[in-house]
């Protein structure tokens, strides 16, 4: 096509334009990156120097032709159009935003925390095997965790299940650890944040499905004090007060020694409050360092290595962070509650 066709048909193309839409595609055409009129301003080189200056100019002309034909031509089109009138005097619609919940606000502030101290995090199945769940984690057959009334087991296809195949709902984010470790060598530094599942009644404190975050760090030399100065790092930081913090021995199968973590109060400053039950301190995790036999299950050395664990409860931090009297307010799907955050 040469410039006179072009010329031709596109003014015929442009004048008989019903809208808009129709008008863009016509520039499209015809100077767009592939436009006919484009096509033979890019030939030009191809041409010897007196071809391109007999042909240049006039397509140059024809060009800024066409583009004012075009924006004549969408300024009548617009000026011509029915649109309903507008009232610019009545009020606006506010429109509702989102924003998170309690819950994954305090898992977001948790992980920017961790992640700043070289952490990172890692996610696990929520349905779990009994091995994953307990056998390697040093939770004996015969412990009280794996009753009924504690854990919720799922039925298998298999009529003779194995350890193995064995499957329940995780009670802990725990097992998260075990693949972890099954897949990866020290140094390890990773949190595993997560709903968890226990068959409780519920009540203002205790839910069947809650989150926690499970945290692991495994080298060659880590010692409880390295323990100590993260988990006291940690906490200080969430509760965003100069929070004292207390370590007492406790006991958790999967870690020697153990070790209950409790805050002072940050609603009373350790002074007595109906929210620690005048005590002025509040249990906020179990933690400890890893059993040796929790390494000898995912192959590791426990002469080797050691590490530390710990798990928080998501809820109950959230809880104390913000005041909230009970826990099922997090999943009773009120906006009332859920717009306060």
């Amino acid at each position: 096509m040469d410039l006179k066709e072009i010329e031709k048909s596109a003014i015929i193309e442009i004048n008989n334009a019903h809208d808009i839409i129709e008008l863009e595609s016509i520039r499209v055409k015809y100077l767009g990156r592939h436009g006919d009129l484009t096509e033979i301003l890019k030939s030009l080189k191809d041409f010897d120097l007196k071809e391109r200056k007999k042909i240049g100019p006039k397509a140059n002309d024809l060009r800024q032709e066409l583009e004012k034909l075009l924006q004549n031509r969408k300024n009548d089109l617009v000026h011509r159009a029915d649109f309903p009138a507008i009232d610019i005097t009545a009020p606006g619609k506010k429109k509702e935003i989102g924003h998170l919940h309690p819950i994954s606000k305090v898992q977001e502030q948790i992980e920017e925390i961790f992640s700043s101290m070289g952490f990172s995090v890692a996610e696990g199945p929520e349905i779990e095997t009994e091995f994953y769940n307990f056998d390697a984690l040093n939770i004996p057959a015969n412990h009280p965790a794996r009753d009924m009334w504690d854990t919720l087991w799922l039925k298998s296809q298999d009529s003779t299940p194995t350890p193995n195949k064995k499957l329940l709902l995780r009670t802990h984010t725990s097992p998260v650890q075990i693949h972890y470790m099954e897949t990866h060598q020290p140094p390890i530094r990773i949190i595993a944040p997560g709903r968890a599942f226990r068959y409780e009644a519920s009540d203002a404190s205790h839910e069947v499905q809650f989150y926690q975050l499970e945290g692991l760090m495994v080298d060659k030399n880590i010692s409880f004090a390295n323990f100590k100065s993260v988990t006291s790092a940690f906490l200080k930081r969430i509760f965003n007060k100069n929070v004292k913090i207390r370590f007492r021995l406790d006991y958790f199968p999967f870690v020697e020694p153990g070790a209950e973590i409790a805050v002072s109060c940050p609603r009373c400053s350790g002074r007595g409050c109906s929210l620690c039950k005048q005590s002025g301190w509040l249990e906020i995790a179990g933690a400890g360092m890893v059993h040796p036999e929790v390494f000898k299950a995912v192959g590791y050395n426990p002469r080797d290595v050691r590490g530390f664990a710990f798990g928080f409860g998501l809820d109950r931090i959230a809880m104390v962070k913000y005041n909230i009297p009970d826990i099922r307010l997090f999943n009773s799907g009120d906006l009332r509650f859920i717009k306060q955050f």
